[in-house]
């Protein structure tokens, strides 16, 4: 299937490993551009190194979405690269789940600074370009937004206003033509994961199995990067071109709502 992509520029914040770096190669071979962004100047480096091996034309800019600066120059370096801007992926997050009374309000205004927050300001910033080009939105979001369990605060609630956020902005900006959805995931590879079985002395492979066997995953495995690449590239594309304000599981079947 032609997904269209070809001409393209899509921005993806997180874009240095994992989930955020199997997208950007994947819309490369589509024919799009992508610009990505990361804290860590080597992962970075990495991911544009990478991408550009296959072929692909990547702008690799250092920024953290929590600063709303950063998230500026990150919009503005990828128009004054291509002139354009058809796609933005909110891919930035990281793991802060853990009991209530252990977690102190700095953690929670942090979570929300970085997952929502981020997907606020990238979203605003690039409007007019999505405007223009009449693109697409896509956040990365955790079935816990609509599932949460106990001790997945912050997390939980800054990826169910993540949702929140999702559903409105598709309401506000489909009569300009710009479509806005959610890629929920459940347990897939990604840099997180890499650097946990690093953290805990594992091989790869063995952190995922032990990982996956007590969660109770129907499909019986973690999920892959690609496979969230293949779904996230197919929404970012005109092939998707009615479908907006979705928020759709990547799980395998594990969450327990639809």
């Amino acid at each position: 299937m032609d997904l269209e992509m070809a001409g393209k520029v899509v921005l993806i914040t997180g874009g240095t490993d994992g989930l955020g770096l199997a997208l950007a190669r994947q819309l490369t071979h589509e024919g799009a551009s992508v610009a990505i962004c990361g804290r860590d100047e080597e992962r970075l480096a990495a991911a544009a190194a990478t991408i550009g091996a296959d072929g692909g034309d990547v702008l690799a800019l250092r920024a953290n979405v929590a600063q709303a600066d950063d998230i500026q120059r990150f919009v503005h370096g990828a128009v004054e690269r291509w002139g354009r801007i058809d796609g933005i992926v909110h891919n930035a997050g990281r793991h802060a789940a853990g009991p209530l009374e252990s977690t102190d309000d700095a953690t929670w205004e942090g979570d929300l600074q970085l997952k929502l927050m981020g997907a606020v300001r990238l979203t605003r910033m690039a409007l007019p370009q999505l405007r223009e080009s009449k693109g697409a939105a896509l956040f990365t979001l955790a079935m816990a937004a609509k599932a949460p369990g106990p001790a997945s605060t912050p997390s939980a609630v800054s990826r169910a206003a993540g949702m929140a956020l999702m559903k409105a902005l598709s309401k506000e900006l489909a009569p300009a033509g710009i479509r806005v959805n959610a890629v929920l995931i459940g347990l897939i590879e990604s840099g997180q994961w890499v650097r946990g079985a690093a953290a805990a002395g594992l091989g790869l492979g063995e952190f995922q199995s032990r990982m996956s066997a007590g969660a109770g995953i129907p499909l019986g495995r973690m999920g892959r990067s690609e496979e969230f690449a293949d779904l996230a590239c197919f929404l970012l594309s005109a092939r998707a071109s009615y479908l907006t304000g979705s928020a759709i599981n990547l799980d395998g079947g594990l969450s327990p709502v639809v």
